[in-house]
């Protein structure tokens, strides 16, 4: 009798463990310690997010809620004392009634009809035959395709989730209270940078202010979050398309006091890290912009450029360019003893100058690349109004070949600059000129910029013009 007693319990305990197994642990948002998100450029973050779970001996599942909808469940990782996770899932069958009717295809439902005339509802039982495009009833011995009237479900299947989840089935050697901490990788979350400048009147100094915009459409919530911002292009192999999950377009774009402390960088393998230097919330769809740096004073250099091209050089061109504008750069070299020094992320450059009033205008912006310490940084901005340029052929001749070149061309130019101006300035004209050449006559000496690439700086008197003239021979 005992032996058969005994066996009665570990039979019945045997056939409990199962459901005790599916009963689920929800750790949701308020079970939360401490987030850290680390967020790289190419539309990904690293999450690292510490919560408490009070969790029994033996086999639980654990349901997260209030993670990234834009999880890579692929990378989830939890690490705690004394557990083991067996399996995982990502359950994002969310709850709608789109959703919720399709689970109920083949069972039956209740739908509640209103009569106007009488005021009466009646409720008539209804199997759902078809949810797909519209949905298809059996009522009775009849099929109906609208609904007329409220659908009254018994209850909401247990694949239907309210919002995203990860469950996990752990294994927990002891009972009790304990801080785990989960680590995924989610797409949804990005940074960018941006910054400001304002030139003074001399244009050979600006100030420069530095934002990060953080921007958040993981739909999930990281409040006091620690980030972190990785500059650099970090490889990532690349993944067949997920469903994608609704989601509002909408975001909040929230401001933060500019603080007058650097945010906080280091080199990190092959990247840059930064830091912000205290935590701070990230809503659901969100934008949100803190301080980067903040550097006054820094020294830079307006410069005028008439750029040219390689066409003209092989061929009679004749007049080749009428009022060209020339282009109006500043540059300024990331060094410390111009006043900045720092490695710049990557991002957008405006530039603000204060007219006679004392107000700011807009002057141009130009997109900038990751830049280390002591590299140039140098900003298109627009064309100059005053200043623009007439591009004339003045000679042309195909030479005779040699042994060593198939084709040879002696040919001349006449650069017309005019300068409305009532400052002189000196234009940078860049002539990019292939194959192996020689300036056999010019009316200004010119610079070798590079094997393919002669400049000339010719200065230009206020409401005045001048010329520059050149011959050059090619051999190809």
């Amino acid at each position: 009798m005992k032996k058969t007693l005994l066996m009665l319990v570990a039979t019945m305990l045997w056939s409990v463990a199962p459901l005790l197994a599916n009963e689920e642990i929800v750790v949701g948002g308020r079970d939360q310690q401490a987030v850290d998100v680390t967020i790289y450029a190419k539309n990904l973050a690293l999450v690292k997010d510490r919560r408490t779970i009070d969790l029994p001996a033996g086999t639980r599942t654990v349901a997260f809620r209030e993670i990234s909808a834009l999880i890579k469940p692929e990378t989830a990782m939890m690490q705690g004392r004394d557990l083991r996770v067996l399996e995982q899932n990502f359950e994002y069958d969310l709850l709608t009634p789109q959703s919720l009717l399709q689970k109920y295809v083949g069972r039956e439902i209740t739908i509640r009809k209103h009569y106007p005339v009488t005021g009466e509802e009646r409720a008539v039982q209804a199997k759902v035959l078809s949810a797909g495009d519209g949905v298809v009833l059996q009522v009775g011995n009849q099929i109906e395709t609208g609904v007329n009237g409220r659908l009254v479900y018994p209850d909401v299947p247990d694949a239907l989730r309210d919002r995203p989840t990860l469950t996990m089935l752990v294994e927990s050697g002891s009972a009790g209270a304990r801080e785990v901490e989960l680590t995924y990788l989610t797409a949804g979350l990005s940074w960018q940078a941006d910054y400001v400048a304002e030139l003074n009147g001399a244009d050979d100094r600006l100030d420069l202010s530095g934002w990060v915009t953080l921007i958040n459409e993981s739909d999930a919530r990281y409040p006091q979050a620690r980030f972190q911002l990785v500059a650099g292009d970090v490889n990532m192999v690349p993944q067949p398309m997920p469903q994608q999950i609704n989601r509002m377009q909408a975001m909040a774009m929230e401001v933060q006091t500019p603080s007058p402390r650097n945010m906080a960088e280091e080199p990190i393998f092959a990247y840059h890290l930064y830091s912000l230097d205290r935590p701070t919330t990230l809503g659901e769809n969100q934008k949100k912009q803190v301080a980067l740096l903040q550097a006054d004073g820094v020294t830079c250099r307006k410069e005028y450029v008439l750029k040219g091209q390689e066409y003209y050089f092989s061929t009679r061109a004749m007049d080749i360019e009428q009022g060209r504008k020339v282009g109006v750069f500043v540059e300024l070299k990331n060094e410390k003893e111009a006043g900045l020094g720092r490695p710049l992320p990557g991002g957008v450059i405006r530039v603000y100058k204060k007219d006679s009033a004392g107000g700011l205008q807009f002057v141009g912006e130009d997109r900038v690349d990751h830049t280390p310490e002591n590299e140039l940084i140098r900003l298109r901005l627009g064309n100059a109004f005053d200043i623009t340029a007439d591009k004339v052929q003045t000679d042309f001749k195909q030479l005779k070949g040699t042994e060593q070149h198939s084709t040879q061309f002696e040919s001349a130019y006449a650069i017309r600059l005019k300068n409305a101006k009532k400052e002189a300035v000196v234009v940078k004209v860049q002539e990019p000129i292939p194959g192996e050449w020689q300036i056999l006559a010019e009316s200004s000496p010119h610079a070798k910029e590079s094997a393919h690439l002669a400049f000339w700086l010719v200065a230009v008197p206020p409401e005045n013009t001048t010329t520059l003239t050149y011959r050059v021979k090619i051999r190809n």
